[in-house]
């Protein structure tokens, strides 16, 4: 995997990228024990500026916002990673069998994939979502399906490309079961545009999970997202309030920061595939 150079071999926008994604990963895994207060505790007024006490002010119930922005980017990052990495579970999987397999599975696998592209992304969510319970387990099913989709063409069209490659025309003249061919060829020569896609993906996902919660169809109390967090001190900007801005900012800092390091991540995978 010589296309993964070190992070510190990068430009400078790379490296900050990744020290951000870091940051903001090691905040939310340690959020019970660095917040200064519990993510529903009552700790002051209602939208009290930032001071010392509260560096980030309090929002519309006077909830400390450095805390709940904490707690916040546990589920944020919880719900978005795992329904990024099932999403590509599920669309690499059968985007492989689709691109393999030919004839009457490829065509029944590629429309399902069609029909579900189709329609809005955000519309079939807030539909289904207003229909089934919303918990975090559904969150992750429902983002994990919809964004499989993507993963689904990407995956068919680099198993497409790579399947008509000699080496893995010599394995199946070897008699090699479609299986290992899948594992040891096809899989490995695609690895690298498929981690790229993996962080743009994810990127995306903390985005459309903080769109569903400020609609008011995503996380849902006791529980917190950014999104949610944004919905909740909208009314403040009416009155300068800065409350709702701080978890637009994360939001905005996080999705950043993850395409720079992707985009860095692209060039450098094309650049190794073209020597």
């Amino acid at each position: 995997m010589k296309w993964l150079l070190p992070i510190w071999q990068s430009p400078w926008a790379t490296r900050i990228a990744f020290l951000t994604i870091i940051l903001f990963i090691a905040i939310a895994l340690s959020a019970p024990w660095i917040a200064p207060y519990g993510l529903n505790d009552s700790v002051g007024d209602v939208w009290e500026p930032l001071s010392a006490l509260h560096p980030f002010g309090t929002d519309s119930l006077g909830r400390d916002i450095l805390s709940r922005l904490m707690f916040g980017g546990r589920i944020t990052l919880l719900v978005a990673g795992s329904a990024t990495l099932l999403a590509f579970i599920i669309g690499i999987t059968f985007g492989f069998i689709a691109s393999v397999s030919k004839g009457v599975l490829d065509q029944i696998l590629s429309r399902i994939n069609d029909l579900v592209m189709s329609v809005p992304t955000l519309i079939l969510a807030l539909v289904i979502l207003a229909i089934v319970p919303i918990n975090l387990f559904t969150l992750i099913i429902l983002m994990a399906i919809l964004d499989s989709t993507r993963v689904f063409r990407l995956a068919k069209s680099l198993s497409a490309d790579i399947a008509v490659m000699e080496y893995v025309e010599m394995a199946r003249l070897r008699g090699e079961r479609t299986f290992w061919i899948v594992t040891h060829e096809i899989l490995p020569n695609a690895i690298a545009p498929l981690i790229s896609e993996f962080a743009l993906r994810f990127a995306f996902a903390v985005l459309f999970l903080s769109a569903l919660s400020f609609l008011g169809l995503g996380v849902q109390p006791p529980y917190a997202d950014w999104g949610s967090l944004v919905r909740e001190n909208k009314d403040g900007i009416i009155f300068g309030v800065p409350a709702a801005l701080i978890p637009g900012v994360a939001i905005a800092l996080l999705a950043f920061s993850v395409n720079a390091f992707a985009d860095r991540f692209i060039n450098q995978s094309s650049r190794f595939r073209k020597e």
